[in-house]
């Protein structure tokens, strides 16, 4: 059975989908990974299409949506051992079904306050759902009194956020457009140095 991410944030730019995409990429290194995309934008379902293209090592992929999302959740499930669900920017019916059925919920945020404001109604439907949610910096400065000063906000608020942050370096960006991870297209990169600690953070988050 599964362990299920579900990647959501509601303000665009903070790099979800990206998110979503490199971490199914790291984990089918491997375990048997599924994607499913109920994101309206559908920018993940064109990264797998690249991806299937360049022959890349197998991800299953779904885009089911609306009233048949659970049955698909169910499924994909059972036959895999990582499902990572890229939510909808927006909380309804399909977000609320994809953070019902995640073991933990991944909110990427810029580190500034419109971001960190941005996650709050997916820390509240998180909550409503009695699901655990972490906030990962991502496209982060090394270091910034802005940055500081929402990490101030995330601790006095009493928030999760993982140890890893990742930075705002193009090796994301560029093995997205080729159908790929950042780990696969540039492995020794400070880039995927960067996703790998992260899904040790991850695995960490789940004990």
């Amino acid at each position: 059975m599964a362990v299920v991410f579900t990647v959501a944030q509601q303000k665009g730019g903070a790099g979800k989908t990206t998110l979503a995409a490199n971490l199914a990429a790291a984990f089918v290194a491997t375990q048997r990974v599924a994607l499913l995309d109920i994101d309206p934008q559908r920018s993940l379902t064109r990264w797998h299409a690249l991806r299937e293209k360049r022959g890349a090592p197998a991800i299953t992929f779904s885009d089911v949506a609306g009233w048949r999302l659970p049955a698909e959740v169910e499924r994909l499930k059972k036959a895999h051992d990582v499902l990572l669900i890229d939510s909808p920017p927006h909380v309804d019916t399909d977000a609320r079904v994809a953070v019902r059925a995640a073991d933990l919920v991944l909110i990427p945020l810029q580190p500034s306050p419109p971001d960190l404001w941005a996650a709050d109604g997916t820390l509240k439907l998180a909550e409503a759902e009695r699901r655990r949610a972490v906030l990962i910096f991502n496209r982060a400065p090394a270091q910034s009194k802005l940055r500081d000063g929402v990490q101030k906000e995330i601790d006095g608020r009493h928030l999760t956020r993982l140890p890893t942050a990742l930075g705002n370096r193009i090796g994301f960006a560029a093995a997205f457009a080729e159908g790929l991870g950042v780990t696969e297209a540039s492995p020794r990169s400070v880039a995927a140095k960067e996703l790998w600690a992260l899904l040790a953070d991850l695995q960490g988050a789940l004990k």
